[in-house]
């Protein structure tokens, strides 16, 4: 299920209100600045710090 890419527009990232980036196999968001990655799950992104993996984590 893919993310409704109006949403996308409006989502920043919860920790420095930066842009967010979809990952090319649409799993989830990155910021970049943060170096964070926000997982979708079931077509929802997941924007809770908690929650948030660092990009050094991801393969």
């Amino acid at each position: 299920m893919s993310v409704d890419k109006s949403l996308l527009d409006i989502l920043a990232c919860p920790k420095c209100k930066g842009d967010l980036i979809l990952k090319d196999d649409e799993s989830g968001l990155v910021c970049k600045a943060c170096e964070l990655f926000y997982e979708i799950k079931d077509g929802i992104p997941i924007m809770l710090i908690d929650e948030a993996k660092k990009l050094s984590d991801q393969a």
